[in-house]
């Protein structure tokens, strides 16, 4: 018996609904509220691509500074071997 009100409950929530998005659908400015819609999912779309490639970019960064540090942790160590990389000035002619 409850199993029969309930779906005789869920029945009526769908038609209702069916009835208010047709209702909806109707209105004055509903064709250009469902572009706005559909405009901002595909930038919600765009903008989650974009934040994939940050995290990707933030790895390569994260990575790069670590090998950064420790050359720059080797250079110090030995401050004449980086006297001689240096290059002499170039001579005017």
């Amino acid at each position: 018996m409850a199993d029969t009100k309930q779906q005789d409950l869920l029945a009526r929530l769908a038609d209702l609904s069916e009835g208010a998005v047709q209702r909806l659908s109707e209105a004055p400015g509903a064709e250009r509220a469902m572009q706005a819609l559909k405009g901002l999912a595909d930038r919600v779309d765009d903008l989650q691509r974009r934040t994939r490639g940050f995290e990707e970019l933030e790895k390569r960064l994260t990575k790069l500074e670590k090998r950064v540090d420790g050359l720059a942790k080797t250079s110090r160590g030995g401050a004449s071997g980086s006297q001689s990389a240096k290059r002499p000035p170039a001579k005017k002619d």
